[in-house]
């Protein structure tokens, strides 16, 4: 597919980016492939769809779903496909979702994030001709939108059903960085299926061809990729979502700090679940007297029912005063916060629980911490495995 865009179709408003001093550019038009109708409204003409959209697989200025909008068009969708939190987007993290009947459409919704029901089967793909990926992604390893692309590749591979991926911008695209999934050490789950960083500069469009390319399916079978590029992208350039792609990252300033402030999931501090600013705020009920900001995580429904240290007031630090500017131009992960809070922290043999290795991918970071190591220390020992991921990550790249 190109990446041109034409026809007099109303789409999604193009977006000016900030200038960007390593391109030049400035005010560039980006224009998701899902808001390019023109460009493949034909080819699925006449196709039995499958779909797996969520809450963000919107198209044009009214931000109308993918799905709604092309069944007005006339295109046969047969199923829908949601990943984790939902179709709709309303689930908690973690929480399993039940398949269902989508009220406003009719169309039934298999979930794949319910019951272990990762991957489509071959009876959810019977009489399809064509499946549809639509998901904005953020880009980070631990986001699980690529471990459901993972399963939704095999199992189309497997039964000679061709993907349509309608790439969207990468809001952390900027960002290659973190220690490598040690494949060998950290089992592998679906916060962690790939050897690659915590941050891969890759949209999802250019992922589907790094797994295929890289032979990551189960016993190296190929997908028919279809990909409809973003319009007047590179990784550089910012790009603010128009709709929250999960329930906690509800601010680009989240979005923009999750790859930093998601390690602290796998510690005994509050990250803000359960908060109306989540992942903008760090603390413990344990640090009491040494930091004069607090907040207390409550249930919230539909975005954290049982936060970690639910009901305590927790002693810590925001981050709400970081302007999105000065984050996307730190330009790697923020491990100052983590460090520090680690040695102040008055219980340390309490500090990490289990899912810190699974989050870092590696059991070495958890280990540097605890040894003393410094920011710099550590990230050194990333820079190896960081050289030999960018020379594989640069033959999948569709935006240069």
């Amino acid at each position: 597919m190109s990446n041109t865009a034409c026809g007099s179709l109303k789409t999604h408003p193009p977006q000016k980016a900030d200038s960007v001093k390593s391109t030049g550019k400035v005010n560039a038009e980006i224009i998701t492939g899902a808001d390019q109708i023109p460009l493949y409204i034909d080819y699925i003409k006449g196709k039995n769809i499958g779909m797996v959209v969520n809450q963000t697989s919107v198209i044009g200025s009214k931000l109308t779903p993918s799905v709604d909008s092309l069944l007005k068009l006339g295109i046969t969708i047969k199923k829908i496909f949601g990943p984790e939190h939902g179709f709709r987007g309303d689930a908690s993290n973690g929480a399993s979702v039940n398949d269902a009947v989508d009220a406003k459409t009719g169309l039934p919704v298999i979930s794949l994030y319910g019951n272990k029901h990762y991957k489509p089967t071959p009876d959810d793909l019977k009489g399809i001709n064509l499946m549809i990926f639509d998901i904005q992604d953020v880009g980070t390893r631990f986001y699980t939108y690529i471990s459901t692309l993972h399963y939704v590749m095999e199992a189309c591979a497997e039964n000679n059903v061709e993907l349509m991926i309608l790439d969207r911008p990468n809001p952390n695209g900027n960002l290659v960085d973190g220690p490598i999934l040690d494949t060998v050490a950290v089992k592998r789950t679906f916060v962690a299926m790939h050897p690659i960083p915590i941050c891969h500069g890759m949209t999802i469009g250019e992922y589907a061809q790094m797994i295929n390319g890289e032979g990551w399916l189960k016993n190296g079978v190929k997908c028919k990729l279809n990909i409809v590029k973003v319009a007047n992208y590179n990784h550089a350039l910012p790009y603010k979502l128009p709709v929250n792609p999960s329930p906690n990252l509800n601010t680009e300033q989240s979005i923009l700090l999750y790859p930093s402030v998601c390690l602290f999931e796998g510690t005994t501090f509050s990250l803000g679940r359960g908060t109306l600013f989540p992942f903008l705020v760090l603390g413990h009920p344990a640090l009491k007297g040494k930091y004069d900001f607090s907040f207390t995580p409550v249930s919230i429904a539909g975005m954290s029912e049982n936060p970690p240290q639910k009901d305590k007031v927790c002693y810590g630090i925001s981050l709400k005063d970081y302007s999105n500017t000065a984050i996307r131009d730190m330009g790697h992960i923020n491990l100052k916060w983590l460090i520090d809070f680690y040695k102040v922290f008055p219980d340390k043999p309490h500090f990490f629980i289990a899912y810190f290795t699974k989050l870092a991918g590696t059991p070495l970071l958890q280990q540097q911490i605890e040894a003393g190591k410094t920011e710099d220390e550590i990230r050194q020992s990333w820079q190896p495995g960081l050289k030999k991921f960018n020379t594989v990550r640069s033959k999948y790249l569709l935006y240069q």
